[in-house]
């Protein structure tokens, strides 16, 4: 079988971590571009990994032809490289958030449909050990139902791991269009909807930019969210965790409690009414500080190869992002806003 083609749009920190290294050790992939606007940073990843660098995506699509296009660019340019992609013929897996607004989530949903492409998200935290146990655990009904519970992810911000530091696009609007909310909180917002199995109804939210000066983008997320089923809970994320990441979740549920990310060594820990505590000593969360494979490449590709839906379509990734849009919403009208 020959390999699938890989073309890489955008050669920054997700590139060099997550992409890059782990298209180039699948055995049926072989990376043929790459993409990017900053002079020099395609070429390289091409010295490392071959394919052909570009300056151009546009250029890149029709010269090379890729089965398949990995979109990892600032947010506003999401949506455009997705639907040019896929009006190429080539699968998408598009980083989150998926798009700057819901048109545009809906438009690149349609190009994928029309042209018979797979478009998948690449809304990692489904991925993680921990998180594929917690929903083994929730699923199997042992804790009954999810009553509330507390969810939160932070770090120190992009200028941490950024390629280009204090100065990377994170921080300007025009390009990011939001900032925490969309680099951590859409994590949270999807893994909620995915371990509840159950859909946000409405969400008030608190957004503000406070300590990250010079920046018009939010660098905290505060928000309260109604599930259809009618549990309630909160979501917190933040670029002002300056002394080490959190990536955390609580969920207290009818029989007792889980615990993911709260004891190094035991990522998942149950509690149960009656005193039982279950420790679940599993694979960690991939972290900026701790990155490891993510998994995303794997299952995108497995999809493609056996002809199935992607393990995290576009229509799952629009369903995050509405959460994400309707705090934004939430927190510029103070009220709260249902989640349509």
């Amino acid at each position: 079988m020959n390999k699938l083609k890989v073309a890489i749009i955008g050669c920054g920190a997700i590139t060099y971590h997550r992409y890059a290294p782990e298209y180039a050790s699948h055995p049926q992939a072989e990376i043929v571009a790459f993409v990017d606007v900053v002079p020099g940073r395609a070429e390289e990843f091409t010295s490392r990994y071959g394919g052909r660098a570009y300056f151009d995506y546009l250029r890149m699509l029709e010269e090379i032809k890729p089965d398949l296009v990995t979109v990892c660019t600032p947010n506003v340019y999401h949506a455009e490289m997705t639907i040019a992609a896929a009006n190429a013929g080539a699968h998408v897996l598009v980083e989150k958030p998926m798009a700057a607004s819901a048109e545009e989530a809906e438009a690149m949903i349609a190009a994928a449909r029309s042209n018979g492409v797979q478009l998948m998200v690449g809304q990692s935290q489904r991925l993680m050990p921990p998180h594929l146990k917690a929903k083994e655990l929730l699923s199997s009904g042992r804790l009954g139902r999810v009553l509330t519970f507390r969810c939160s992810a932070g770090h120190k911000g992009p200028e941490s791991w950024s390629v280009d530091g204090r100065e990377s696009w994170f921080f300007r609007k025009q390009e990011a269009i939001m900032g925490a909310a969309g680099d951590l909180g859409i994590h949270k917002a999807d893994l909620i909807r995915w371990l509840l199995e159950d859909e946000v109804a409405e969400v008030s939210a608190y957004i503000s930019n406070l300590d990250k000066a010079g920046s018009y983008v939010d660098d905290n997320l505060v928000c309260s969210l109604r599930m259809n089923s009618g549990a309630i809970g909160t979501l917190v994320a933040s670029w002002t965790y300056y002394q080490g990441e959190d990536n955390t979740s609580i969920f207290w549920c009818e029989h007792g409690t889980l615990k993911i990310g709260t004891e190094p060594d035991f990522p998942v820990i149950i509690q149960l009414r009656d005193g039982t505590i279950e420790k679940y000593s599993v694979p960690g969360i991939a972290t900026n500080d701790n990155m490891h494979s993510s998994g995303v490449v794997d299952v995108f590709i497995h999809g493609i190869l056996e002809g199935k839906p992607p393990f995290i379509p576009g229509e799952e990734g629009f369903r995050s992002l509405k959460v994400i849009l309707a705090a934004f919403e939430s927190a510029e009208s103070g009220k709260a806003v249902a989640v349509i």
